[in-house]
This record gives C-alpha cells, sequence and structure tokens, in this order.
C-alpha cells in the first residue's frame, strides 16, 4: 500500500518505518525542513532502539522517504496517518490544534477517496471532529478513522512489529477493510485486531494509560504504608501480584511515572470526562499521590542529613525511562530542582539523557561522562532511572569514590543486605 505519515515525532517515525518494513511504500511528511534533512541523511531525532537501523534499511530499499510537501504526499498515497502532537493544554485537555490544520490541509490536497487515520492520542469526538472540518474542505470522497498507538518508549519498534492488539475505530466497513489488510502482517501469530466506533477506540488508549498509571501509584502508597509498619513491599508486591487476576505489571514501587503519555494522558482523560459532567475522582489522586513520590527520595535524604546545603548528590538516570532519551515529566527533574533548592550540588550520569538534561538545567548541574564521575566527592548517590548499567556496579569503587557511601535507592534495584553488608547506609522505597 501507499502510506503518508505526517509528522516525523515519535510515533510518526516508528510507524513509518515500520509500514515500510513489511513492504509498504511510506513518505513521512514533516513541516520541520531541517528534521527532515537529518532524516534524509540517516540522522534520527530520537533515541528508540532498532529504529535507526530500520529506517536506514527502508530507506536504502526506496520504500521510505521524507518530505516537507505535504498536498504531494497525500496525492500520491491511499492511506494518510495523522500523527501530529497534542500538547496538554493549561487546562490539562489535549491541544487539538496540529491535527485540526493537518487535517484541513489533507482535505485540500485530496484527489480521490482516501482513509484519514487518526493516529495522534486524541479524545473522544476527535475523529467526528475532523470529519466534520475536511467535508467543509472538499468534495472528494474520504473515511477518517481512529487507530490509536500503544508503544512502550524503549520498546516501540517490537511493539509496533508485534503488537498485543490492533485497536480500529472505523463508522464504515471500506476504511475497516483496508485497515485490517494493512495491519495483517503483524498479527499473524494471533494478536486480536478490534474493530469498533471511533469514540471506543479514541477511548482506548486513555484508559489504557490511566490504569497503569493507576497501578503504579497503588503500588507506591502499598509501599510508603510497608515504610510505616515495618513491612518489605517486595513481599507484598510478590503476593499480589500472584493473583491470576491482577498480575505482575507496573506493580513495581520507585519514584513515580512520568514520561510523554501517562502524565499527560491521565490529565487529559479527567479533564475531558468533566467537560462531559463526570468527576473522574480516582484519576485526581493518582496524580496527586505520583506528584507527592516524587518527593520522597529527596524526603528521605532531609531526614537523614538534617539539611543538605552544601551536599554533593550524585543522581544516576535522567530519562524517565531506561532505553530512551525522554525527560518529559521525568521524576528526575523534580528531584533535581528539590536539591537545587535545598542548596545541594548535582552530578548527574544518564546514558542517553545528557544533552536533554543540559538544555533543562544549563550549567547548575554537572553532566557526567560516566557513571562513577558522578560519585567523585559525593556525599549520596540517588538511583533514580534503572538502567540495566546501574544495577550490578563496582560497590568497592563507588565507596571508594563517595565521600559518605549513602545510597538513596529510587527504584529497588539493590539488595538491602548485601549493600549494608559492604558498609552502605541504604534507603529504598517501602523496604
Amino acid at each position: 500500500m501507499k502510506i503518508a505519515v505526517v509528522g516525523t515525532g515519535y510515533v510518526g517515525l516508528v510507524a513509518g518505518a515500520c509500514f515500510a518494513e513489511n513492504g509498504n511504500d511510506v513518505v513521512c511528511v514533516d513541516k520541520d525542513e531541517g528534521k527532515i534533512r537529518q532524516l534524509k541523511r540517516g540522522k534520527i531525532p530520537i533515541y528508540e532502539p532498532g529504529l535507526k537501523e530500520l529506517v536506514d534499511r527502508n530507506n536504502e530499499e526506496k520504500r521510505l522517504s521524507f518530505t516537507t510537501e505535504l498536498p504531494r504526499a497525500v496525492r500520491q498515497s491511499s492511506i494518510v496517518f495523522v500523527a501530529v502532537g497534542t500538547p496538554q493544554g493549561e487546562d490539562g485537555s489535549a491541544d487539538l490544534q496540529h491535527v485540526l490544520d493537518v487535517s484541513r490541509e489533507i482535505a485540500r490536497a485530496l484527489n480521490g477517496y482516501k482513509v484519514i487515520v487518526d493516529k495522534s492520542t486524541v479524545p473522544v469526538g476527535t475523529s467526528a471532529r475532523v470529519r466534520d472540518l475536511m467535508r467543509g474542505e472538499t468534495t472528494h470522497p474520504f473515511s477518517v478513522v481512529s487507530n490509536p498507538e500503544f508503544l512502550k518508549q524503549g520498546a516501540a519498534v517490537e511493539d509496533f512489529l508485534k503488537p498485543d492488539r490492533v485497536v480500529i475505530g472505523a463508522d464504515d466497513d471500506r476504511a475497516a477493510q483496508i485497515m485490517v489488510e494493512l495491519y495483517a502482517p503483524f498479527t499473524r501469530t494471533g494478536a486480536p485486531t478490534m474493530v469498533m466506533d471511533c469514540a471506543s477506540a479514541e477511548l482506548c488508549k486513555y484508559a489504557a494509560n490511566a490504569m497503569l498509571a493507576t497501578r503504579i501509584s497503588f503500588m507506591n502508597e502499598v509501599a510508603n504504608v510497608c515504610e510505616l509498619v515495618g513491612a518489605n513491599v517486595d513481599h507484598v508486591r510478590r503476593a499480589v501480584a500472584s493473583d491470576r487476576r491482577i498480575g505482575a505489571s507496573f506493580l513495581f514501587p520507585g519514584v513515580g511515572y512520568g514520561g510523554s503519555c501517562f502524565p499527560k494522558d491521565v490529565k487529559a482523560l479527567g479533564r475531558f470526562a468533566a467537560d462531559n459532567g463526570y468527576e473522574f475522582a480516582i484519576l485526581q489522586a493518582v496524580e496527586r499521590v505520583n506528584t507527592r513520590q516524587k518527593e520522597r527520595l529527596v524526603d528521605k535524604m532531609v531526614q537523614h542529613f538534617g539539611a543538605l546545603e552544601g551536599k554533593v548528590v550524585g543522581v544516576w538516570g535522567l530519562s524517565f525511562k531506561p532505553r530512551t532519551d525522554d525527560m518529559r515529566e521525568a521524576p528526575a527533574i523534580s528531584i533535581i530542582e528539590r536539591l537545587l533548592a535545598h542548596g545541594a550540588r548535582v552530578q548527574a550520569y544518564d546514558p542517553e539523557a545528557r544533552e536533554v538534561a543540559r538544555r533543562l538545567f544549563g550549567p547548575r548541574i554537572t553532566y557526567a561522562k560516566h557513571s562513577y564521575d558522578a560519585l567523585a566527592g559525593a556525599d549520596a548517590l540517588a538511583l533514580v532511572t534503572e538502567w540495566n548499567e546501574f544495577r550490578e556496579p563496582d560497590f568497592p569503587r563507588m565507596k571508594e569514590l563517595m565521600r559518605s557511601p549513602v545510597v538513596f535507592d529510587g527504584r529497588n534495584i539493590y539488595n538491602p543486605e548485601h549493600l549494608r553488608g559492604l558498609g552502605f547506609t541504604y534507603y529504598s522505597i517501602g523496604r
């Protein structure tokens, strides 16, 4: 099939490369000329394992191309994906301006029947708004489909090529059949393709992310109670997870969730529920818990040291999760800002997010080139993101580098007895 993907951000670029990998002819469109020039030269603007190899291979095979010319891309395609950003507005709602602007441009470029696919995460009713807007701009036939993405950063290529499920929201059979055919190669191993109305499809992504965020906040609350009563959250978590009705996913306590999806989608779902006269009380609590959880590690430091003025804190991990350089809503931001507000000096290291952090913090913190460099003369280590390289470090070397061997483990990746046996003062979450 001939496909256009409008927007070369995280979702658009992954989708375009993966569709091309299955033999489709894909053109990715972006109005950012600099980004398109980079992509044509093989430079990927985001860090995502496996994506560069996919882009390079399909670019070389002439199945994947990049352009700023949206009308031309639309005219030569039969399916047009809209994958532009839906930033969070001041009231928590999703800002649809980019989606609507692109839809208007697409309508003006139509030269025959096309399937227009909302791939961006959009609130319920967006497909109807897009359909009405486009009808005012063209007399050509088209269908509007909602096709939410369920990609995990750090595993997005794998998630797209081998999805848990494919959700297609379509209000006409013709468009539904085209989409089922497009995704058939991705679901050969039995992953369900779920065809439903557009409103239901639009709600799926928000509901899924809100549920996962709720599980994280719930287990963080359990961990905090464990600290008060002398229980071990690891034991509690395993017992809870062994219940087949619950399972183990997203039940690991820590310093809160971040990223481009969970915070934004939790707020957006609460906002459009409120706009329709419903108070989504659980999500309000989830947000409050997550905000408070990001403060726990610094609270523990204040409790240990009494005051942080002049203390040097090494921070391991800046991205909101491993295997990405994304720092949007990352717990590390809140933690570092609080440390600076308390007068501490911060020496930070992350395998991929150093340059992103530099744009956020500038000269206010020190950026270590290697993990151990962040520990030189440190009064404490704050482990914030559980990158694999942090899991089995050289503990004697760490102890030798640090001014005082104190570890605040925000992801519970170390064994408390082992570290204490090595002479560290060790704090974790809920243990």
